[in-house]
């Protein structure tokens, strides 16, 4: 079983180009969370993936799943993220950037989901993609309720969590962490992080933004069919 992960602000069928090309091939699940604090999200990842599962995660859907593998790392048969980091090493970065994220989750409580989807879309990590793009994920981002997103933000963003480094050289499952070329930032943390887990590898998608899985799926596929056939064993 193949579990796709959402991003922050997406819902499961984000993910609805990368299952179609898997087909039959392997059995998958677009995970839809319907849960906005972190610990309840990683109830919902462990109660959707069977034993053996490899979670294939975006982003925060992403950070999700690493942080599940490595709190159950005997459960699952591999992990993907596209567009992941361990976390903000820098204590006073961190502290920063949540202080940063809270002001968000504050404006976003008072704020119409219209106006923070708008806002989000503005993001310097989004840009670079073609306005269909952006047009076909407005409907899912239009579908939450801001006091969640708020919620969402407070309990899961870069700024709360800590960093996972030091943990990265225990996780024996089999890694694959995915960035676009062009996401300079979450590149170089696949690359950094694929050199310090004992089973991982990177590759970086050619043309793709942050949102690879989105902007470049058959790119994306690519790298992914291989390393399922690998470790699902069905190639």
């Amino acid at each position: 079983m193949v579990v796709f992960l959402p991003g922050f602000m997406q819902r499961g069928e984000s993910w609805g180009a990368i299952a179609r090309n898997l087909g039959r091939r392997y059995p998958s699940f677009l995970l839809d969370f319907s849960s906005f604090t972190y610990e309840e999200r990683l109830a919902e990842v462990e109660q959707a993936a069977p034993g053996g599962s490899v979670l294939v995660g975006y982003s925060m859907g992403g950070r999700l799943g690493l942080h599940a593998a490595l709190r159950h790392p005997d459960r699952y048969g591999g992990l993907v993220t596209v567009g992941v980091s361990a976390g903000i090493e820098d204590p006073a970065a961190r502290a920063t950037r949540r202080l940063a994220d809270d002001r968000l989750a504050d404006w976003m409580e008072r704020s119409s989901i219209e106006e923070i989807v708008a806002r989000w879309e503005q993001l310097p990590v989004f840009a670079g993609q073609p306005h269909e793009l952006v047009d076909a994920q407005r409907t899912g981002r239009l579908a939450h309720e801001p006091a969640d997103l708020a919620r969402l933000l407070r309990s899961a963003g870069q700024g709360v969590l800590d960093p996972v480094w030091g943990e990265l050289p225990e996780l024996r499952v089999p890694v694959l962490m995915l960035a676009g070329e062009r996401d300079t930032v979450y590149a170089d943390a696949a690359l950094r992080m694929a050199e310090v887990m004992p089973r991982a590898t990177a590759h970086l998608v050619p043309g793709a933004g942050h949102a690879a899985h989105l902007e470049s799926p058959g790119g994306l596929s690519a790298a992914l069919l291989p390393f399922l056939d690998q470790h699902l064993g069905q190639g």
